[in-house]
């Protein structure tokens, strides 16, 4: 019996609680102080040393060896790993297991990791005969056949045995009889006693897919040949691929039992079905997608799956919808479908193995159905990091199996790949998040030295950049990242596995980062870690100086608008100035020239007059001196009103009023003329009007007054006054004949009533509006912005920067 090594250095409790210890040869059991050999090396390796061991929490046993690498234990089968399988060195030192169940070996070249892949690899390794499987098959017993360019393999239990003539071998298939058919150079047909009985008649050549569609009613697709029948055994008919209009050949073949029909993938693109003979349906690859149809699937309620070069397309009731990388695929290339036993939907593309829920596929197709194809559906990858060796997919049927135990088994150009959708590995650990350095303006500051207070960063900083990692070292690559800045960023943001994130011209102030990682199943760490830091200011960033700066602008503003509120106001009241002088003016000269005039003629016909004898023309002629004399006495009071205000007081309905009742006394025995009506009505508060504006105005209703008194001949007249806020309205309304339409717009020569208390309204800033309708009354309405005509240095100031403004003012 094989003794210990000396000085045991390996020593490591098995399940049952005993020892298991170093031996030669292998590993020992330690049982009442006495030793016995229970895992044996395997040959070559039996002279090796076994030095330190390691139980791993799956149970698996590692055992390390001077000279022959690592050997693995492992449900009773056992490998060997040394340097001609990758391992760094064939001298193992020691062992050391991860938190996420990962096994690191060190020896004497180096530091190796092993763990464990979503897909496994059978090569010639694990004893198949070829590495390059061009077709995979799987049976009810359990069993997976391997077609390859060496014959034909058959695994079971773990075993590969070699059935079959040794020669290359493409295309497979299991009929209804339960027999294997196989294809070869020599020829087509089903194993029986480990040989292959071929079909009487077909010829030899490269035959690419196998179908059956009804008991012992097959196809065969051959490259050169072109399309054969094969009934009960017999090549009931040839159809060159010609004859189906194609002058390429068919690529793949999908039974549809519904119909009893096939469907045709050809190699430079399109489909066709097939029926009795002869081709009934038929899409172009612009229409299924352009390049080789890898492979067709057809589901239960009809579906058609078409994997091409281009992506994967569904055609269902003469629909087609385009599953491609804008959907979410990782790539366009499909090579082909399969559904395992969740109902999940598995695809080789040409980057990566894909899997699709089949809620995401559902709601695709539901979307595609409604008119959107677009929407986008999630999936998860398996790449190299999984166990993925090569994505190059054979050309040959059927190129994915699924065996009776659920695993998927697909064809390779380094083996055969397998993987079980049940028990893929999860890594359930989320992974420790730290953040390393900030690196300002290409300075570093270490991440460390925030722990208690935030790192402070100078002044005018432009570029930040932020290191940060996740601890998981599963497959790093597949580490998912979302960073949030608080103070800038509004919610997180995905950074992929990208572990940098940069930032530019931030504000002044103290900043919050954040980040968060998942590991290669998923899981995240939402706790994450969390970094301070914050921007000192500039001088002319800071709050005093910037406060200061917002103060003399709007001082700077208020100044400005004073100074031309002031420099308006010089030029408004020198211009009110000018028109008072030119009234004076006006006054002076008619009453030095004209009414001087007038009194030495009329005092020249008063002499004449007391020289008439006849009484009765020196009575006329002393009426026609009384009637001068009160023409004069007008003439004087017209240029004393040009020399001061017409009004005594600043209320205005008081002296419209008393205009009113003038003009109503005038009237009296004059049996031609109406006596009217007057009342003058107050709307608002009253206020103090500019003295200027206001005789305008006085002006312009006193007009509207005798122009009613005298041609419209109404019993009532009514001045309503309104004030408020906005404007100084100003309406003389009556129940007179009206004025026809035509006077309203017509401009007669020599007539300046309506048109003078336009143009004076215009002088005021004001408007005038006049409405009439014949017999229905005349409305004179005055209206006047506030700002033009209330007394007070807030309203004549408005009022001159708006006249200003628009030119208004005259």
């Amino acid at each position: 019996m094989p003794s210990p090594v000396d000085g045991i250095q390996g020593l490591v409790q098995a399940d049952d609680g005993t020892l298991l210890i170093s031996m030669r040869g292998g590993v020992g059991r330690l049982v009442d102080r006495k030793s016995e050999l229970v895992y044996p090396l395997p040959s070559p390796a039996q002279q090796l040393e076994p030095l330190s061991l390691l139980r791993d929490r799956e149970g698996s046993l590692w055992v390390a060896t001077s000279g022959g690498g690592v050997v693995h234990v492992h449900q009773g089968r056992t490998d060997v790993f040394a340097s001609s399988d990758g391992l760094s060195g064939d001298d193992v030192l020691s062992f050391f297991e991860d938190r996420e169940g990962s096994i690191w070996v060190v020896t004497t070249e180096g530091l190796d990791r092993f763990r464990e892949f979503s897909v496994s690899t059978f090569s010639r390794k694990q004893g198949v005969s070829g590495d390059e499987v061009l077709s995979v098959l799987t049976v009810p017993d359990g069993s997976t056949w391997l077609a390859t360019v060496k014959g034909l393999d058959r695994w079971k239990d773990g075993r590969v045995t070699r059935e079959g003539p040794q020669q290359p071998m493409t295309a497979l298939l299991l009929d209804s009889r339960a027999r294997v058919w196989a294809s070869s150079l020599a020829g087509v047909g089903y194993l029986e006693n480990q040989r292959l009985t071929t079909v009487a008649g077909m010829p030899g050549g490269i035959v690419r897919a196998l179908v059956e569609t009804r008991p012992d009613d097959f196809w065969v697709a051959n490259i050169d040949g072109g399309l054969f029948h094969v009934l009960h055994g017999t090549v009931a008919q040839r159809t060159p691929w010609a004859d189906l209009g194609h002058g390429d050949f068919a690529s793949t073949l999908v039974a549809d039992p519904r119909r009893v029909g096939l469907w045709l993938g050809f190699s430079k693109g399109g489909i066709a079905y097939l029926q009795d003979g002869q081709i009934r349906e038929s899409y172009a690859a612009s229409v299924v997608g352009e390049g080789l149809v890898y492979s067709l699937r057809l589901e239960p309620d009809g579906a058609l799956w078409i994997a091409t070069a281009s992506g994967l397309t569904r055609l269902k009731n003469g629909r087609v919808a385009r599953l491609t990388s804008r959907n979410g695929l990782p790539c366009d290339g499909v090579h082909w479908t399969i559904e395992d036993n969740a109902h999940s939907v598995w695809l080789q593309t040409l980057c990566a193995l894909v899997r699709v829920p089949r809620s995401e596929l559902d709601g695709w197709t539901a979307a595609v159905d409604g008119g959107d194809s677009a929407r986008k559906i999630q999936v998860t990858t398996f790449d190299s990091h999984d166990g993925v060796r090569v994505t190059t997919a054979s050309e040959y049927s059927p190129l994915v199996a699924k065996a009776s135990d659920g695993k998927l088994w697909f064809t390779g150009l380094d083996g055969a790949a397998v993987i079980d959708p049940s028990h893929l590995p999860v890594n359930t650990k989320p992974p420790p998040v730290h953040i390393e350095q900030i690196v300002a303006d290409r300075t570093p500051h270490d991440a460390a030295s925030a722990s208690n207070e935030p790192i402070s960063l100078p002044a005018l900083t432009r570029d930040l950049e932020i290191d940060y990692t996740a601890l998981s070292f599963v497959v790093p690559e597949k580490n998912q990242f979302r960073v949030w800045l608080e103070g800038k960023d509004d919610n997180w943001r995905e950074m992929g596995n990208h572990r940098q994130a940069y930032y530019s011209d931030l504000r002044p102030r103290t900043y919050r980062f954040r980040v968060i990682a998942s590991n290669n199943s998923g899981v995240w760490n939402e706790t994450g870690d969390v970094l301070e830091f914050s921007i000192a200011p500039a001088w002319y960033q800071r709050t005093s100086v910037r406060t200061s700066a917002v103060v003399a602008f709007f001082t700077l503003l208020w100044t400005m608008y004073r100074y031309r509120v002031r420099q308006i106001a010089h030029v408004y009241d020198a211009r009110v100035q000018a028109r008072v002088d030119e009234r004076t003016r006006i006054a002076r000269e008619l009453h030095d020239t004209l009414l001087q005039s007038f009194h030495g003629l009329l005092f020249r016909f008063q002499a004449a007059t007391n020289k008439l004898s006849d009484s009765q023309v020196k009575e006329e002629f002393e009426r026609a001196i009384d009637q001068a004399v009160g023409a004069i006495n007008e003439g004087r009071d017209a240029v004393q009103n040009l020399r001061e205000s017409t009004l005594v007081t600043n209320d205005l309905a008081e002296a419209l009023g008393t205009l009113g009742k003038e003009l109503a006394g005038s009237v009296v025995g004059e049996p031609d003329r109406r006596m009217a009506i007057v009342d003058v009505a107050i709307e608002g508060t009253p206020r103090d009007l500019h003295p200027v504006v206001r005789d305008d105005i006085y002006r312009i209703a006193g007009e509207a007054l005798r122009n009613a008194f005298r041609h419209s001949g109404a019993r009532r007249i009514e001045v309503q006054i309104h004030y408020d806020d906005r404007q100084l309205r100003v309406a003389v309304r009556d129940d007179g004949k009206g004025i026809d339409r035509a006077r309203l717009d017509e401009e007669r020569p020599g007539h300046f009533g309506l048109r003078g208390m336009r143009e004076r309204a215009g002088v005021i800033g004001g408007s005038l509006e006049v409405w009439s309708e014949a017999h229905l009354g005349t409305e004179v309405a005055l209206t006047v912005p506030a700002a033009a005509v209330y007394a007070g240095p807030r309203a004549r100031g408005w009022f001159r920067w708006f006249a200003g403004r628009t030119g208004t003012e005259s």
